[in-house]
């Protein structure tokens, strides 16, 4: 939904100029000649409004963390292109996915901060006590137990006798939903491709991590004046290094990041070998994961899961920013610190994890002030779009490109890299 908050002056806009693949053409040139993404992409509120149907409405979109849904009746409640989604497991612990809206008079069943779909795990309306079961039938309209009917007028509220109508047509809307590794995804698409498709080689690449059983740790919610494609570019390169992050530069050199990424719907790089921590902090701070074999056992894996989330993953931690954006010029981001319980038996893993936390924080308001700046700088008509550093932004032209396939209507997976492991910053 278009946030009222928003300070980006309205424009009239043609949004059929942003489903024409002409528009695009110079983002879709080879990256050692292509210029960035139209700066429309990142202001505009039409592209802003196409962008949440086109793109969040068609993905799977990570929306938080599978330990968060652990058990029958626990749930979460999030959003996905302006729609609150409830996710949660029935009585037999499957996962199920619905519209927060009951089907009476569409009144939103459970609140944002909701962890529990209710009493016996029935989703109530507050509104009629219309009620559904985990699995989204209808229960009763309104008469079962707790339904706070007072005794003796039961029948007045009997909707059995009323014509035409079946409570099992009037069940919960259903949306699909799924997880990996420690991941929960959403897709509101009506006949959604397999997860595995958008994920592509992830599982494979992943698989020694072990990463459907890391657990949250800490959380901590920023309100960002930014597009959520900055936040998510900005995260892609390390350009920026050096007068961004003085800390992080001491802890993660240039000459030691690579691209990694094979066929999927993501970006991906590593850094290897992982530095020690710096007086300034760093990565170290919990035990390493002992199942880890050697290549994965010195290496931090960075990678971007289109469309909006970030995850970091190193042999102690795991790092993870799931974007929300609310306008084109405004993103809630959730960033998540998990582990791996056999990383927190240590007596000081709580110390640890409040250095790690400390650390990370540091890194992500350094990222938010820039990409803000950068929010400021592509609000100004004069500026047109830039040229792509090819050597540094390979993994934003793949993203860019994604993002431009989903506004065209182009059905695609991007391949990756022939080799596993591509320098970034070649030596001279």
């Amino acid at each position: 939904m278009l946030d009222p908050n928003s300070t980006l002056p309205a424009r009239p806009v043609d949004p059929a100029r942003f489903t024409d693949e002409e528009v695009y053409r110079r983002t879709r040139l080879p990256v050692e000649l292509a210029s960035t993404l139209l700066p429309d992409a990142y202001c505009s509120p039409a592209f802003f409004a196409l962008e949440q149907d086109r793109v969040f409405s068609s993905s799977w979109v990570a929306v938080g963390c599978a330990a968060d849904v652990d058990a029958p009746g626990r749930c979460v409640v999030v959003e996905v292109a302006g729609r609150s989604i409830i996710i949660t497991r029935n009585r037999h612990g499957e996962l199920r996915g619905f519209h927060n809206v009951c089907r009476h008079r569409a009144t939103r069943l459970l609140d944002d901060d909701a962890r529990e779909v209710g009493r016996r795990g029935r989703i109530r309306c507050p509104y009629h006590s219309w009620t559904y079961d985990s699995d989204g039938a209808c229960l009763g309209t309104p008469l079962f137990e707790g339904s706070d009917v007072p005794a003796g007028q039961e029948p007045i509220f009997d909707t059995s006798v009323a014509s035409g109508f079946d409570r099992a047509d009037y069940g919960l809307l259903p949306v699909a939903v799924d997880t990996w590794g420690l991941f929960l995804f959403v897709n509101l698409a009506a006949d959604p491709v397999p997860l595995a498709t958008q994920l592509g080689d992830l599982s494979q690449r992943f698989a020694d991590y072990q990463l459907g059983a890391w657990l949250p740790q800490r959380r901590t919610t920023y309100d960002v004046a930014a597009n959520y494609k900055l936040i998510g570019e900005n995260f892609m390169e390390y350009y920026h290094l050096p007068w961004v992050h003085p800390e992080l530069n001491k802890v993660s050199k240039f000459s030691d990041h690579y691209r990694w990424q094979g066929p999927g719907l993501y970006t991906g790089m590593t850094t290897t070998p992982v530095s020690r921590n710096t007086d300034a902090g760093g990565w170290d701070g919990l035990r390493p994961l002992s199942t880890l074999g050697p290549v994965d056992a010195d290496a931090g894996r960075f990678v971007w899961l289109f469309p909006g989330t970030a995850l970091v993953v190193l042999p102690n931690h795991a790092f993870v920013l799931f974007t929300r954006p609310v306008a084109a010029d405004r993103t809630v981001e959730t960033a998540v610190l998990l582990s791996h319980p056999e990383s927190l038996d240590d007596p000081a893993a709580e110390e640890g994890l409040e250095q790690l936390e400390k650390f990370w924080d540091l890194v992500n308001r350094q990222d938010l002030e820039i990409v803000e700046r950068v929010q400021d700088g592509i609000a100004n008509p004069a500026y047109r779009g830039g040229r792509m550093c090819f050597r540094f932004e390979e993994p934003l032209h793949r993203f860019q490109n994604m993002v431009i396939d989903k506004m065209v209507g182009v059905d695609r997976v991007p391949g990756g890299d022939e080799e596993t492991m591509t320098r970034m910053f070649p030596d001279p």
